[in-house]
């Protein structure tokens, strides 16, 4: 009786007979023999069909299938060195469930456009595996992370009254009469769980309307926001030092084979280890004049920027102490100096950019109206926010990390668009 096993976990099964159910990935028949490469989901296998070995009819319904036919396969485990996986299965019966004829995405080159297009099947590419598998271990080894920590989910709605991170890009909808956004990040919600629980975390789809088509953007794209009371910047730098460490110490454990079928050169992964350097925003333009990159005063870092402060470096690092006029309006001001906020971005290294961005809130009920009224933003949207420094206001913040851009660092990829199962840009809503 064959036992049930997928490749995942075919190392417990040497010289045993099993059943697996999965896809043709490659076939190449050689006269009586043909090596089936199998995916199941979890991993792909060499299967070896010999038509004296087995019925007929079934070695040649087999032969026959195309590229992504769905079948079953049962055969004796086998060790061999030459194999990936270390094991190859000697098939002794095999049944197509549905021939897969003229699948369209072949081992030839194609488009951007067109496997876009296909994305829904060619998520099942050997790359786009490994890449949504490194998503999938980031995602667990975040969660890990605040779970392990005390963090308590707080989830924050997807349809909001007010713009969070300026009123640009909103993507805007009619709410039953009312004017309603999609969220652009779930931070405000999160401080009211931070007052109630002293530190939770929100993790889910955030959309900005940003008519961008660099490969850095997308419309749709999840992150990660803690929020802790009864801290300050030293604090929030702190902890997303040791978040990141952490979270890629996790992939590079748990993920290496995904890293290798991407051609990832792990040791650039092995670097992320405490501590980052740390600079101000000051300290950065300054550095830049001696690299002779020009930065216009008093304003934001463009990915030229960040770009050629991180090839300085081989780890991540932190700018701190941004302008306070080019950061959202809940940034706290530095008590030393009011044109500084008590900010920061970590900026991941290989011109990737900024993978967190965070910093210490706005806790002085007068100074927030202040700058709500100076922001041009609506009050009465805000009224519940400023109920958090009516009653309880503290010290505290957070951070917010984008997942995709994360994934596209540590899979060393160019593109974002790869680390989303189905992703949105201004010119894509299908698939």
């Amino acid at each position: 009786m064959a036992t049930l096993a997928t490749i995942a976990d075919i190392a417990r099964h040497d010289g045993q007979t099993v059943t697996l159910h999965g896809w043709i990935y490659n076939s190449t028949p050689r006269g009586k023999l043909l090596f089936l490469q199998l995916r199941d989901g979890t991993g792909l296998m060499q299967c070896v069909l010999r038509k004296n070995k087995m019925d007929a009819e079934a070695f040649e319904a087999v032969r026959r299938a195309g590229q992504e036919s769905s079948v079953v396969i049962t055969g004796l485990v086998k060790a061999d060195e030459r194999s990936k996986i270390g094991f190859e299965l000697v098939a002794s019966d095999a049944q197509v469930v549905q021939d897969a004829a003229d699948y369209p995405i072949t081992p030839k080159d194609h488009g951007v456009a067109f496997l876009h297009d296909h994305r829904h099947l060619w998520v099942r590419s050997q790359r786009q595996f490994a890449i949504l598998r490194i998503r999938h271990l980031c995602v667990k080894a975040i969660r890990d992370y605040f779970d392990s920590r005390g963090f308590v989910l707080f989830d924050s709605p997807m349809f909001t009254p007010n713009a969070v991170e300026g009123t640009t890009t909103l993507f805007e909808t009619e709410y039953f009469g009312q004017k309603a956004y999609l969220t652009q990040s779930g931070q405000l919600y999160q401080e009211s769980g931070a007052l109630a629980f002293g530190r939770t975390y929100c993790f889910g789809p955030t959309f900005r309307a940003e008519k961008s088509s660099t490969r850095r953007h997308l419309t749709e794209f999840w992150m990660v926001e803690p929020e802790l009371a009864w801290v300050d910047l030293e604090d929030i730098m702190d902890l997303a030092e040791d978040f990141l460490v952490e979270v890629v110490g996790y992939v590079v454990e748990h993920g290496r084979e995904y890293l290798e079928i991407l051609e990832r050169d792990i040791s650039v992964l092995e670097k992320v280890q405490k501590p980052f350097p740390r600079m101000s925003y000051d300290e950065a333009c300054a550095k830049l004049a001696e690299l002779g990159v020009e930065v216009e005063p008093e304003d934001d870092f463009g990915s030229p920027h960040e770009t050629e402060l991180t090839q300085q470096f081989d780890r991540p690092i932190m700018v701190h102490r941004y302008p306070t006029a080019v950061k959202a309006f809940y940034m706290k001001e530095d008590p030393t100096n009011p044109a500084r906020c008590l900010g920061v971005d970590v900026l991941a290294p290989e011109g990737y950019g900024e993978v967190i961005g965070g910093g210490q809130r706005e806790d002085s009920l007068d100074v927030l109206v202040s700058k709500i009224e100076h922001h041009g933003l609506p009050m009465e949207a805000f009224g519940w926010y400023l109920d958090l420094r009516r009653w309880g206001s503290c010290p505290h913040g957070g951070f917010g990390l984008g997942l995709e851009r994360l994934v596209t660092w540590v899979c060393g990829i160019h593109h974002i668009r790869e680390t989303i199962p189905f992703p949105r840009t201004i010119d894509r809503l299908t698939p």
